[in-house]
């Protein structure tokens, strides 16, 4: 009976609006990171920009929250709700992380596996991007948002995969070498590898959302 109410009850669409709006932003600052690792002249304007649009996504994310509090009738459940602009503010926070930690170290070179695991993030941003409009009609689109989320999840897999590569190939170069390019590189990674593994967050978030609605 309940929910049946609910169904019948006018929602507050504004919050699809948002989560487009955060989904733009933290693909622009997926591939701002990704150009960023072309090394030399674009590191420190492309950082830059990974900045900006860390600032902006936590202002989308504050609305929702906000809206959260002050909505009567929430699309679903509001602890879903908070969970998916969490996590995918999450993602674009480690960004944020990653950039800073290469201007801390004057990192203008990166490696293969680097560059792949930046076209991992694009690609799981892009996905992300593809799935968030569909929550708006989440019965009829849960097959296809099962796939966005269950593809992201793979990319995660394989962003390990290039991890442990690119570690191994980093310590095999620093051998007899200088080992402050090891720690820096490592550094590197780990941020990427928690890049990727946020967006799998996001993933887990929205498949959740199917379970519930379908």
């Amino acid at each position: 009976m309940l929910k049946w109410f609910h169904a019948l009850m006018p929602k507050e669409e504004r919050f699809f609006d948002l989560f487009a709006d955060h989904a733009d932003t933290v693909l622009n600052g997926a591939r701002a990171l990704r150009a960023m690792m072309e090394g030399g002249d674009a590191v420190a304007p492309n950082c830059q920009l990974v900045i900006e649009h860390e600032h902006r996504a936590d202002d989308v994310t504050r609305e929702v929250l906000i809206a959260v509090r002050r909505t009567f009738i929430t699309p679903f459940d509001r602890g879903s709700i908070r969970d998916l602009v969490t996590a995918m503010d999450n993602a674009i926070d480690q960004m944020h992380k990653t950039a800073k930690t290469v201007m801390l170290f004057d990192v203008n070179a990166f490696t293969p596996e680097m560059k792949e695991m930046g076209d991992a993030i694009v690609k799981c941003a892009e996905l992300s991007k593809e799935a968030v409009p569909l929550l708006r009609s989440i019965s009829a689109q849960a097959g296809r948002v099962s796939s966005l989320t269950e593809q992201m999840s793979k990319i995660e897999g394989h962003a390990d995969d290039l991890h442990d590569v690119g570690l191994k190939g980093l310590y095999q170069s620093s051998v007899n070498g200088n080992p402050l390019k090891f720690f820096v590189g490592v550094e590197v990674y780990d941020h990427l590898e928690k890049v990727v593994d946020r967006f799998d967050d996001v993933a887990n978030v929205m498949h959740g959302i199917v379970i519930e609605h379908v």
